[in-house]
This record gives structure tokens, sequence and C-alpha cells, in this order.
């Protein structure tokens, strides 16, 4: 009974994420591709992501330490609608149906008074709850963790409220889309999301490519805003922090390094040479 009580162990899954490296002769920058939540028990630190951590002198990542525990203080300051709307009057069809059976599957969104791309952010955090993901057990918490023991410095591109305002700031259609979209594939949700993680463990950049073009590729403002904007602004991070010597690992969610607009083909359009590390 008390072993049955404990709990069975999480069976170790081995991931080995994609990876590139830009260098010269005293600098080096390694660009680590990541998951924001993934299954307990996930070993992504394995292989040269092992040796890049070891190697380091400071970490890069999207949103510092700080920050991101603001972040749900942040995201409840912005969410709110200035009047509620019911969903009803924002679905119908297969996304009215595919939403309700989302939410169905834990607390209610709350819905009526947030706006639509906090209903979306709301809808991909309970898709990775259902999937079996912890931001807890994410490559950012792991990195934290280890840089933090080792007393090196933690980074960040961004601040809360400046990532969530790039969805606050979207114009009503285009969080409308996004909403409808999302609820519409909600029934497929949990399965996507597995293979997006399935693809990224085995760092298959043309399979995370696909499913994430998939996704956004039809709203081109949303993948503006949300990913090539960024993807310049870390590139050019990049590129600038080269001009001084030391050793750097960046990371950032994995759908930032893939395709011609992914931060190492920017890079290399800048005339630098990236090589693929892992």
């Amino acid at each position: 009974m008390l072993l049955a009580a404990c709990g069975a162990a999480p069976e170790r899954q081995e991931a080995r994420p994609a990876m590139w490296l830009v260098s010269d002769a005293d600098t080096s920058i390694y660009i680590l591709g990541t998951m924001h939540a993934l299954p307990r028990g996930t070993d992504w630190a394995g292989g040269r992501v092992a040796q890049a951590i070891d190697a380091a002198d400071e970490l890069m990542l999207e949103l510092p330490p700080a920050e991101l525990a603001s972040a749900g203080e942040v995201f409840r300051t912005l969410a709110p609608r200035n009047g509620p709307l019911a969903i009803e009057a924002r679905l119908s069809g297969k996304a009215l149906t595919g939403f309700r059976a989302l939410e169905a599957s834990g607390r209610s969104f709350g819905e009526d008074g947030l706006d639509d791309w906090a209903v979306m952010v709301l809808m991909g955090q309970r898709v990775a709850q259902n999937a079996g993901l912890s931001p807890s057990d994410g490559v950012e918490a792991g990195l934290t963790a280890k840089f933090e023991a080792a007393g090196k410095p933690i980074g960040g591109f961004e601040t809360a409220r400046g990532q969530l305002m790039l969805f606050e700031k979207l114009d009503p259609q285009t969080q409308r889309v996004l909403l409808t979209r999302a609820a519409e594939e909600a029934s497929d949700a949990v399965k996507q999301v597995r293979t997006l993680t399935a693809a990224w463990g085995r760092g298959d950049i043309h399979a995370l490519e696909k499913v994430i073009n998939e996704d956004i590729d039809s709203v081109p403002a949303a993948r503006e805003a949300i990913i090539t904007d960024r993807n310049r602004r870390w590139s050019a991070w990049v590129r600038r922090r080269m001009e001084q010597p030391g050793t750097v690992l960046v990371a950032v969610g994995a759908g930032h390094l893939v395709g011609s607009d992914g931060v190492p083909a920017m890079i290399e359009a800048g005339g630098m040479t990236v090589t693929r590390a892992q």
C-alpha cells in the first residue's frame, strides 16, 4: 500500500533536441531549441547540450526568471475585456463544439470576460496539461536550476508584459481567427502537441517546421508579430554579442529556430557561419 501511494517513478524519455553553434576565435554562442513544457522524466540535457551547459558563462532565455515568475500576474492584468462577450457570440459550429469539449476537461476558462487572445492562451495551457506536459519539467525550468546552482548569470530577451502585449496588440480580426482555429483543432490538439514534442526530441527540424507552419502560416499578421519580428531581434542580438568574448547558451522555443525566417537562417543571412551542434 505504501509503495502504491508513493506512485511509480516516471519513465525516463531521452530527447536530443536540435542545437546550433555560432563561433569565432574567442566567442561561442550555442542556440538551443526548447519546449516550454515537457512530460515528467524527459532527459534532454545529455549529449552536446550537456557540454554547452558546462561551457557557457551565461544563459539567455526568452524571459529571465523574475519576468517568468511575474507572467501570471501580468496575464491577469491584460487579459480582461472591456465588457463581457459570450463565447457563443465568437464561435459557432465545429469551433464552439471543440471549445466546449476542451473546457469540459477541466475548470471553466471564464472566457466571457477575457479577450480572444487570452482565451486562446488558456486553451493552449489546457491542451499541454491534457497531453501530460508541465512547465516545471520544461527546458527553461531545468536550465534555470542548473545555471542558478552554478552561480552563472541568466538574462532574457523580453519582459512578460512585452511578450503578452504581442498578443494584446493583434487586431481583433486576427485574434478571432487564431481563437477560431485553436477551437476547431481542439479535438486533435493533444495528438498534435505530442507529435510536436516527439519531433523536438528527435531534433527533427523538418517535422517541427511542418507542424509549426501548418499552425500559423494562414495567419500572416500573427506570424510576423509572434515569430518573425522576434527572430529578427534575437538574431541581431547574437550578431552583436559575437563582438564580445565568452560562451553563451541561448535557449528559445524550438519554433523560432526552424525555416527560412528562423534565427539560425537569419544569422547566416547576416554573413555568419552557423553549424548544427546537435
